[in-house]
């Protein structure tokens, strides 16, 4: 059996012209999984009862089992964990912000509309090794499908949809690198994005990479409106591998230059991510050297105190440490927001759950 989200709509329009069905039942059965947010066959009632059987007998509608999920005590944040048919696990996060309860949004700095941002997976592990993310602790097992990964959003837009709210933001920066898996993920944009489905704006998606410069050169051609997000966490080459093996084949200024060439080629702001390690990277020093590799480009920094995992024995940084690097960086001309962290007291770093479920 197929899972039916691995289908874009021509796909889907080719089957059912096999099926010797008329050619508008491609577009019921997409405008029922994307806009209505069909879940099963027996959901699409426009459809006739054979359609309805056949879809059951040859589609999967549910690539995956929920396992475990965690509520961060506050509320704000849901931690799901999938199980995938042949096993592995995969992790998305659901972030909630803005509510009215929310004396001050630290993403923005001021009041902030409400929004309910996922976080995805795009491979279950992943072969970058970044030392300090769990997921690169567990190592690469396998690539997501393209339906696999649009599955999961999915799966909390049907339950926001249950809650009467909507998904307002996806971030590609769950388990795995995105660009290691780059034609799944731009085919799950394209299906999310579809003005005749799911009709996902592409400025509200944001492809987070370690700095895989070949594919952000390609990104950069492509001309999306997605935004891009480099995970970048030191200013100096021997830190950098230190920390992200995946430096030892793209230095930082490889990844510069690919994001000089993403800036020229769409005139798109580049997002620095930056996890803020105690005593390790956010020393003003490191704050001065980085805003002399980044200074004259369109881009922000993005710093966010350590999620702390068992296996690397770094600690997050003090608020106050926080502070004096964002104002080092913006007295150098860098724009820089401090990010709160959510979900801590349920491991909500990408593949701390997957990583303990799995020892």
């Amino acid at each position: 059996m197929m899972l039916i989200y691995d289908l874009d709509l021509s796909s889907l329009e080719a089957l059912l012209k096999d099926w010797d069905e008329p050619a508008y039942r491609a577009k019921q059965i997409w405008q029922g999984l994307y806009q209505h947010l069909y879940s099963s066959s027996e959901q699409f009632s426009n459809l006739p009862n054979s359609l309805r059987n056949k879809l059951a007998e040859q589609f999967i509608f549910t690539p995956f089992s929920v396992k475990t999920y965690l509520d961060s005590s506050d509320q704000s944040t849901r931690k799901t964990l999938f199980q995938l048919p042949d096993g592995n696990l995969i992790e998305a996060v659901l972030m909630r912000y803005g509510d009215p309860a929310d004396e001050h949004d630290q993403t923005s700095g001021r009041g902030a509309k409400q929004r309910r941002t996922l976080c995805i997976s795009t491979q279950a592990g992943c072969a970058m090794g970044c030392v300090f993310c769990a997921t690169g602790q567990i190592g690469f097992k396998r690539n997501l499908s393209s339906g696999e990964i649009v599955a999961q959003v999915m799966y909390y837009a049907q339950m926001l949809k249950e809650q009467g709210e909507t998904v307002s933001n996806v971030v590609f920066m769950g388990m795995g690198e995105p660009f290691h898996n780059y034609e799944n993920v731009m085919a799950s944009i394209d299906r999310l994005n579809d003005a005749d489905g799911y009709k996902f704006g592409a400025r509200r998606l944001t492809i987070s990479t370690v700095g895989l410069v070949p594919q952000i050169r390609r990104f950069a051609d492509e001309q999306r409106q997605v935004n891009i997000a480099i995970s970048l966490h030191a200013a100096d080459d021997d830190e950098r591998l230190a920390i992200m093996p995946v430096n030892k084949r793209y230095k930082i200024d490889d990844v510069i230059k690919a994001c000089k060439y993403y800036i020229e080629k769409t005139h798109r702001r580049v997002t620095f991510e930056w996890a803020l390690i105690n005593g390790v990277n956010d020393t003003p020093e490191v704050a001065q050297k980085l805003a002399a590799r980044l200074k004259g480009l369109l881009c922000h920094v993005n710093a966010i105190p350590l999620n702390p995992t068992q296996g690397y024995h770094g600690e997050a940084t003090s608020r106050q440490r926080a502070q004096i690097f964002k104002e080092t960086l913006e007295q150098a001309g860098i724009p820089c927001t401090i990010r709160m962290r959510r979900g801590i007291d349920i491991n909500a770093g990408c593949g701390q759950l997957a990583g303990a479920a799995s020892q």
